[in-house]
């Protein structure tokens, strides 16, 4: 057994990766050795930490001192001063915006402290290759509880917590189960929507990476619940860090029993496969994800049938997304009343957001339900770059809406965010500041949708053709009186017709 009297953790998620975080991994390792350290001192890497615009970061342990934006040139002074003499080095800490304190813990920076996390608990802490790890962390105790319970009271257990669908329109999670286990039909199945496509979302991505066990114990104790034995992750092949991980925890999980026959000698069999998508936006559609899963063309088709009755292959299917899955593990080893205890009357526990566009903090945060979208902005996301007026937010990807100044108070749920026009969607929060041109932010999304279109459904791929026409002409200054009453009405008509018939 290994025993190091300390341990840095390296952010190594996609964005970190991105800010050199893989070389700066090597530039300790290497420094490290040169000092003699190597058998004293572990270099490990993490999930992303969240913290995304002070990449690269990392922790040090046991002391938790959190460095930001670390560089390979920091490192031969970074190892004399704190692992060599013993002294932190001040200069790599967070900073606070206005009074330029460092923040050596980083429990302390608002960043974290008003956040909430569950679905992310373990990013950032623990390295998302080892399952020990994961399982030193309480990993897959709730499937081992769950295995205990008969399958009908896990089901209940999910409906008590009050947790809802995180992939846009908020379904009751055990509401859905239930209709899967009462359905008729053999096998059953399991999917898990990790086809995140909408522009600036990456919170799957990030989860997965981070995280990959929580995702595959979270569809176990579905499998178990509703009587599936085989499960696939649909995720797209874009994310190759998170398709690695998977592949490397499906494997650890398979040795140590946890995956495949006879899970922890109950009786209880499920495994799990990955399917990659494409690119397809709309096959983040559950129906369309499902043909795509069977080898099909990506395209949705009407329902009822919904998949709970007849999913792949015509039999039942449960379908969730990433985030969702990802909090089951979490109501079965903590319990219901913990869950319900957070977020809201009708929308319980947290929402995980990424936080992009004009504002100080990007990053992915995890937030109580209700939160208002001013403490998320201000508090958590630091405000906007340069000292400039915030105008607005956009949420739901291309299905969702903007949310103005005005409701900076608006609590973020569910409901508030429906009375708006908009919805949750996935969790993309795109921040616009004073300078933001909303017709150039229109077309921009209606150009995403318009190309994404699978063309099955005439309003849609005639309707979205149309909307982009008359705003590029807006654009241009050639718009004519009646445009807006023209875009307001193709859009109604395109809610009432294409979306009607395929959103979840």
């Amino acid at each position: 057994m290994e025993f190091y009297r300390s341990h840095i953790l390296v952010c190594s998620g996609t964005g970190c990766h991105a800010s050199g975080s893989i070389v700066l991994k090597e530039a300790l390792e290497m420094e490290i050795a040169r000092v003699g350290l190597d058998n004293e001192v572990k270099v490990i890497e993490t999930g992303c930490f969240g913290f995304c615009r002070f990449g690269p970061n990392m922790m040090v342990y046991p002391e938790g001192v959190f460095y930001c934006q670390v560089h390979e040139e920091d490192v031969p002074e970074f190892v004399e001063e704190h692992l060599v003499k013993g002294r932190v080095l001040e200069r790599l800490l967070y900073k606070e915006p206005e009074t330029e304190t460092a923040v050596v813990d980083f429990e302390d920076i608002p960043f974290f402290s008003k956040q909430t996390r569950v679905v992310l608990e373990d990013c950032g802490i623990i390295n998302p290759e080892s399952i020990n790890e994961y399982i030193a962390r309480d990993g897959y105790f709730g499937l081992a509880k769950a295995l205990q319970m008969k399958p009908e009271e896990v089901i209940d257990t999910v409906k008590k917590s009050g947790l809802r669908g995180r992939g846009g329109a908020g379904f009751p999670t055990g509401l859905k189960w239930e209709f899967a286990a009462k359905a008729s039909g053999s096998p059953k199945y399991i999917v898990c929507n990790a086809d995140e496509g909408d522009p600036g979302a990456f919170m799957d991505r990030s989860t997965i990476e981070g995280d990959p066990h929580k995702l595959l114990e979270g569809m176990a104790i579905a499998g178990y619940a509703v009587g599936a034995s085989q499960g696939y992750v649909y995720v797209r092949a874009e994310y190759p860090l998170a398709v690695e991980r998977l592949y490397k925890a499906i494997d650890h999980a398979h040795e140590m029993g946890l995956l495949g026959k006879n899970i922890l000698s109950s009786g209880f069999d499920f495994d799990v496969d990955l399917r990659l998508g494409a690119g397809a936006f709309v096959c983040g559609e559950e129906t369309a994800l499902l043909n795509s899963v069977m080898g099909k063309r990506g395209e949705p088709r009407p329902r009822p049938p919904f998949p709970a009755n007849e999913g792949l292959w015509g039999k039942p299917t449960v379908i969730n997304n990433v985030e969702t899955l990802a909090n089951i593990p979490v109501i079965l080893r903590r319990g219901h009343e913990w869950l319900a205890g957070i977020g809201t009357e009708k929308s319980k526990g947290t929402k995980v957001f990424a936080l992009a566009g004009n504002i100080n903090n990007n990053g992915l945060a995890e937030v109580p339900m209700g939160t208002t979208i001013g403490e998320i902005v201000f508090d958590i996301g630091g405000g906007l770059p340069d000292g400039k007026k915030f105008k607005a937010v956009q949420t739901g990807g291309p299905s969702g809406g903007c949310i103005p100044v005005e409701y900076l108070n608006t609590p973020v749920d569910y409901e508030s965010l429906a009375e708006l026009g908009t919805i949750m969607g996935s969790g993309g929060f795109v921040v616009m500041d004073e300078d933001t041109c909303m017709v150039d932010l229109a077309k921009f999304f209606l150009e995403f949708v318009q190309s994404e279109s699978c063309g099955k459904c005439a309003p849609c791929r005639i309707g979205t053709k149309r909307m982009l026409e008359i705003l590029q002409r807006i654009s241009r200054g050639e718009g004519e009186e009646g445009d807006i009453e023209t875009l307001q009405e193709l859009g109604e008509s395109l809610a009432q017709t294409a979306q009607r018939a395929f959103l979840d």
